[in-house]
């Protein structure tokens, strides 16, 4: 617990950002949610982090640097590319416009998250103030392993960034699900709703499913125990904290009792009953 050796009296600030296109995320509820877990700590919702930050003079270079960040190629992390301009005003129409939803790009993780860092003011750019992004953009990191790209649903940094996207996308669904969509794929098809609805109904999270505020609190934690003591996961899949890879994980982890495991309800009770003053709302 280096966090709390170290720091006997901080002021916690987290700051929740908007995503507008995910019309069943609720970040009022998750602010409530956070003040319960974890003590009085102020909240603060603001809206979508693009829109609040960037000032409008330097929206295309801003255009420019999220452009950068996209995947070219799965199989590689280089991006020695000239932009096309079209990618620019692409970028620059999403970012006036962040209510559409995107389709078919995946951003390289880690530089999404660099150029997000550069908006933030050096005033909230430091140990009191966790800055927690939700954006509908579709992110991944290259894994050495297997040489290729992954998508994923969080990641964890300053800021941390959340994908309404990647929590549809990146858990992997069902082998029966991908064994039915090879089977329509062949007649030039795509699974019908209604099938899905009778064979997979509630196995995994969907676009503007209604589970998604509940689900995204256990992100959004994952976030606050990486910024408080740089470890996001848990090992234990019955955990809010357990870094799931599967839609099936993900719905046990986010959705079923207990929240926490042994370990981290027992770091939440210290943080709750810190003897440290906090800034109160």
């Amino acid at each position: 617990m280096k966090f709390f050796e170290e720091k006997n009296d901080f002021h916690l600030t987290i700051y929740l950002y908007s995503e507008p296109s995910s019309k069943t995320l609720n970040l009022k509820e998750i602010k409530g949610y956070l003040k319960q877990i974890l003590g009085d700590i102020y909240v603060e919702v603001r809206k979508d982090f693009i829109t609040h930050l960037l000032n409008s003079k330097d929206i295309n270079e801003f255009s420019k640097m999220l452009a950068q960040c996209k995947v070219r190629d799965l199989s590689s992390p280089e991006f020695e590319m000239d932009l096309l301009p079209g990618e620019i005003r692409y970028e620059k129409k999403l970012i006036e416009h962040p209510d559409v939803k995107l389709s078919g790009i995946l951003y390289d993780g880690g530089r999404l998250d660099v150029a997000f860092q550069s908006l933030i003011s050096q005033e909230e750019l430091d140990f009191n103030n966790i800055h927690i992004i939700f954006t509908n953009r579709l992110f991944g990191t290259f894994d050495e392993k297997d040489s290729r790209y992954h998508a994923r649903v969080i990641i964890c940094g300053y800021p941390s960034i959340i994908s309404t996207t990647g929590i549809v996308e990146a858990p992997a669904k069902s082998k029966e699900f991908y064994y039915l969509k090879q089977k329509y794929l062949m007649l030039g098809m795509e699974i019908p709703h209604e099938i899905i609805n009778e064979k997979f109904q509630g196995n995994f999270i969907e676009y503007d499913d209604p589970r998604l505020t509940e689900i995204m609190k256990g992100y959004v934690m994952q976030s606050v125990f990486y910024h408080l003591i740089y470890e996001p996961f848990c090992k234990e899949k019955n955990c809010r904290l357990y870094n799931a890879h599967w839609q099936k994980e993900v719905i046990n982890a986010q959705l079923r009792d207990p929240e926490f495991c042994k370990k981290h309800e027992k770091i939440l009770q210290d943080i709750r009953t810190r003897e440290v003053k906090l800034k109160n709302q």
